[in-house]
């Protein structure tokens, strides 16, 4: 029998590596229309909101703005603690992570972040966190929450403060260990 080219199991890998960038490509494409201006911190009683530029800005370079401070002081909150569980990364491949967080596993995964890290609504959660961490990783092959913040597909987002560790805890499960199970494509 003579080779007439790719084998089924090497075009269904390219289909499938064009599907994640044509899903990758639409999140940047979509994403650059909605993405989150505010959060919504949340701690117990306390609800106030802060720009997402002001928590980039703080997440950036340690800077505080006069909101943000008055929300950290009210809760007892670190700023250093929270700035380090900010920025801290999580190495993601996006191919990996797209079939991670489409199946079980991951939604399971995206449900718990979720808790955390969230919309408004509560609805949705899973499809928009799933979103903004496929497009994270997309742009440096690493996920930290400010970009998840950054990138979430709503006007707004809203953040549990008091889960706030949890969710990274999570994203590193999601991140740094399932990544060893699952191949990486080539």
């Amino acid at each position: 029998m003579a080779k007439t080219g790719y084998s089924r199991m090497q075009m269904g890998r390219v289909q499938k590596t064009i599907n994640i960038f044509a899903i990758v490509v639409t999140l940047l494409y979509t994403n650059s229309a909605i993405a989150a201006e505010k959060v919504t911190l949340k701690y117990g009683i306390f609800r106030p909101s802060v720009s997402v530029d002001e928590l980039t800005q703080f997440a950036k370079t340690g800077e505080v703005s006069q909101s943000l401070n008055f929300y950290l002081n009210r809760t007892g909150q670190d700023p250093k603690t929270v700035r380090n569980i900010l920025v801290q990364e999580v190495n993601a491949n996006p191919v990996v992570l797209d079939r991670v967080l489409n199946n079980p596993i991951g939604e399971f995964l995206l449900d718990r972040i979720g808790q955390s890290v969230g919309t408004p609504s509560g609805q949705a959660n899973r499809q928009a966190l799933r979103s903004a961490i496929v497009l994270s990783a997309s742009q440096d092959s690493k996920v930290s929450l400010i970009e998840i913040i950054q990138n979430y597909p709503t006007t707004e987002v809203v953040v549990d403060g008091e889960r706030l560790a949890q969710a990274y805890n999570q994203l590193y499960m999601l991140g740094e260990n399932l990544q060893k199970v699952l191949p990486i494509p080539k």
